[in-house]
């Protein structure tokens, strides 16, 4: 045999053995559970659900008491230095505030843990006894965390609320929790006064800001306002014993974004967060000391407050940073100067698909910008690591990688520091397109994870050798999984070649239910005659024969058009929202109608450079939307990558809208996880939609 055909089969055999090696690794395996009949699976390391990964810790007041004394002298919390603020002006007349900001400042173990404790004390000196709530109302910043830990160390339930939330929704998630004390910032304190004839129980506002707005002064507002470095201050004057919880003990009430309707109050346990805590930890690869996390997802998200108590307790440092000053180009950074990545270069951070979505077009536009060689060179590093990921043996490995990393990727990297080694991705599906990006430029993996607020996060995880996409991975430790049958929809565990059903959770991360709604509980969470709580996600799933599941369809998303068919709409927004003229998307499906219709948050950026290529001439942004050739283009674009996810026809949109604003929290358009809000934005849009059907 010569040698030129055994260099070609040796590599051709290897790819097979490789690839069939990744197919038949086990990743959850069947298990026996109670409750509702179904088909369960749960992680292959671990026959029973993971409660604690610490000995003899329960709570997370334990867990942190226990990291500050291992890690005393390390950093643990950072926040940039506020250098200068300069309010920009375009030429159209509108305001920008840009942001220079230092270097991180940092406190240690040591320092927080002193913090904490006198926060505490203070909260007690200020009159907030015990069984009274507190609210924590901000953005995500050092201080968040500080009274988080300093409230679980007087056995305060705290109520964790989106700094993003609406006046009617703020109004409901106080008053239903008949919150006492709330902690927040200059910034909410003023949004507290606005509303403060309809708050009934606050007695307490600590502001997080040094300079307390004049405007909100307590005699006026029936409550008393502190700074939180007072707080500090007196409790370290006069210090109280702390009076730690159990296990079993409400830690958190969190309110949901509120994606239908104003927001539930879901009660979580210490147990139940530690379990999820405890169960990433498991997860992660190598996650030590040496690792630094950049923090800068809302902490009223389940996703961040589990992570950062998860990079606590492991001796982490944790950053903090903001959406808006995240890289070099973030809309508040001042040009010439540094993003949060930059300056700190995180080795971890957690993120939402509309985060990474955002990261990969950046990087696109500025590669399609540079075009000639530099554009080629990209494009041809990209298909030889895709050729590798996929198992090719013919892509790019070893020092044809390295090549490519130095040549190319490491620009690309820079834009987050240089440094990630491993992103956890939850909140919503990730597409496939984003999740390869990810992995390719910045050379790291992706733990995409499903949970929900109810499972404290906790549902499954992939690991991070699985290079596979469009999956959420195998159940965690600390959860079990169960497919149960949906009739109604023709989803069967009995289906070929795959089982598929309704997501049920069971483990000890399932929380307690809804505050003040006992109804919705009943209807949501059931207990078998094991004692296990299972939690009914209303999500429809199918499990993969190595035992990782992946989400296939949602209950209230499904609509019936006239003649009969069924349409997916969050199936259908995920696959369209891969065209790249697509920021955001909302499907609509009318039971009286046979065609579907969308609105479509049009990407300037996409659109202006294909208008540039075009010669299309226009005055601003919402001229070049409402242009019947741009509307033809996108319609076209959307039509192609529907076919390429093979939908059916009755699931393409006949008719679309362009929308030149963007959908942010503030609109009260998405979630603070940047979810659409369905029913806020039908109503918001009533007359556009109305209008496809009619025109």
């Amino acid at each position: 045999m010569s040698a030129y055909i055994v260099g070609v089969l040796v590599p051709l055999v290897v790819t097979i053995l490789f690839r069939n090696s990744k197919n038949m690794k086990k990743r959850g395996v069947p298990t026996d559970v109670g409750g509702e009949p179904g088909f369960a699976i749960r992680n292959h390391r671990f026959p029973f659900p993971v409660s604690t990964h610490w000995e003899g810790v329960t709570t997370l007041a334990e867990l942190f008491e226990q990291a500050c004394e291992q890690h005393r002298d390390r950093f643990l919390l950072g926040t940039r230095k506020l250098i200068s603020i300069e309010v920009e002006i375009t030429g159209d007349g509108r305001s920008f505030e840009k942001l220079h900001l230092g270097d991180y400042e940092w406190l240690t173990y040591g320092k927080t843990f002193e913090a904490v404790c006198n926060f505490a004390s203070g909260l007690a000196n200020i009159g907030h006894v015990k069984g009274e709530r507190a609210a924590i109302f901000a953005d995500t910043r050092e201080e968040w965390f500080i009274a988080l830990q300093g409230c679980f160390r007087r056995n305060v339930t705290v109520v964790t609320i989106y700094a993003s939330l609406g006046d009617e929704a703020l109004c409901h998630s106080l008053n239903e929790t008949e919150v006492t004390t709330v902690i927040c910032g200059q910034k909410e304190l003023r949004k507290l006064a606005h509303i403060s004839g309809q708050l009934d129980t606050v007695k307490r506002v600590i502001c997080m800001d040094k300079d307390i707005p004049s405007d909100t002064l307590s005699v006026e507002h029936g409550w008393t306002i502190t700074s939180f470095a007072d707080v500090e201050r007196l409790g370290k004057e006069n210090p109280v014993k702390a009076d730690l919880p159990l296990s079993a003990d409400v830690a958190v009430i969190m309110y949901t974004s509120g994606s239908t309707g104003l927001p539930k109050g879901v009660m979580m346990t210490h147990g139940n967060v530690l379990a999820t805590v405890s169960a990433v930890m498991t997860i992660v690869p190598n996650l030590a000391n040496k690792d630094i996390y950049l923090a800068y997802l809302p902490m009223a998200h389940i996703l961040e407050l589990a992570a950062e108590n998860l990079f606590a307790a492991v001796g982490s440092a944790i950053g903090y940073g903001s959406p808006l000053t995240l890289t070099d180009t973030s809309s508040k950074i001042k040009k010439g100067t540094k993003g949060d990545a930059t300056v700190l270069m995180p080795t971890l951070m957690a993120a939402v698909p509309a985060i990474l979505d955002r990261v990969r077009d950046g990087v696109l536009k500025k590669v399609n910008a540079t075009g000639g060689l530099s554009k080629k060179l990209f494009d041809l590093a990209y298909t030889r690591r895709m050729n590798a990921i996929n198992g090719s043996w013919f892509g790019a490995w070893g020092l044809e990688k390295a090549l490519w990393d130095a040549l190319v990727f490491k620009k690309v990297r820079a834009i987050l520091g240089g440094r990630i080694r491993f992103v956890l991705s939850g909140g919503a599906p990730l597409s496939a397109d984003t999740q390869r990006f990810i992995n390719i430029c910045l050379g790291a993996p992706i733990g995409q994870g499903y949970g929900l607020t109810e499972t404290c996060a906790g549902g499954t995880f992939s690991d991070f050798d699985d290079t596979s996409v469009g999956r959420v991975g195998p159940p965690l430790p600390c959860s079990f999984i169960k497919l149960v049958n949906w009739p109604e929809g023709g989803y069967l565990t009995d289906d070929l070649p795959m089982p598929r059903g309704e997501i049920v959770i069971g483990g000890p991360n399932v929380t307690l239910g809804y505050f003040k709604n006992e109804g919705k509980t009943r209807e949501s969470y059931k207990v078998d005659e094991r004692g296990m709580r299972w939690f009914y996600t209303g999500d429809i799933g199918r499990f993969h024969p190595d035992g990782c599941l992946e989400i296939i369809d949602r209950k209230k998303d499904i609509v019936k058009l006239q003649h009969g068919e069924y349409v997916s709409l969050g199936k259908v927004e995920a696959a369209l929202s891969v065209s790249p003229y697509v920021d955001n998307i909302l499907l609509h499906a009318d039971p009286f109608h046979s065609y579907c219709v969308a609105l479509v948050v049009a990407s300037q950026s996409a659109l202006e450079e294909w208008a540039s290529r075009k010669g299309i001439a226009y005055s601003d942004f919402s001229e070049l939307c409402s242009k019947e050739e741009t509307v033809r283009e996108v319609q076209s674009s959307l039509t192609k990558e529907a076919k390429k996810a093979r939908l059916e026809k009755f699931e393409i949109p006949g008719k679309i809208k362009l929308l030149c604003d963007p959908w942010t929290p503030e609109s009260g358009l998405v979630t603070a996880a940047l979810k659409i809000k369905r029913e806020a934005i039908r109503k918001a849009f009533a007359k556009e939609l109305a209008a496809l059907y009619t025109s």
